[in-house]
């Protein structure tokens, strides 16, 4: 199986390193439910995989653990529950490889400050005309 999964820009993953199972799905459905195996479980070995270079693997084996699951047992047909639970392992890693940018540290600017200065002023004049008068006046 010469297909593969291409999980972000970075990553790509052979199909043959994917291991599926497949059961009974549970729940309600009568007959076609308690005799066809339609669920189905897509797992994906992080540790063993060639695909993965070893930044991806560590950073993976960090969020998800050596193996990750998905699994899809909501339709009828196990073809569509296939194709499920690929795109649900294929969000799982492409999360466990997302990166947040680094936050940048920002000044505020020369009218914000003194905007907030100004609204400083304000408040204190109201505060101020508040108190009582002085007995001297």
């Amino acid at each position: 199986m010469a297909e593969k999964l291409r999980v972000d820009a970075t990553c790509v993953i052979a199909l043959d390193e994917i291991t599926w199972r497949y059961d009974t799905a549970g729940g309600p459905g009568g007959q076609h439910a308690n005799r066809t195996r339609s669920r189905v479980e897509a797992s994906f070995d992080i540790a063993a995989s060639p695909s993965l270079t070893d930044g991806q693997r560590s950073r993976l084996l960090a969020r998800l653990g050596p193996v990750v699951r998905a699994a899809s047992g909501e339709e009828r047909s196990q073809t569509r529950n296939r194709q499920v639970a690929l795109d649900r392992l294929r969000h799982r890693l492409a999360d466990g490889l997302h990166q947040e940018r680094p936050r940048k540290a920002s000044k505020p600017t020369k009218a914000g400050r003194e905007q907030r200065l100004s609204g400083k002023r304000h408040r204190a004049d109201i505060k101020r005309s508040r108190a009582r008068p002085d007995a001297d006046s």
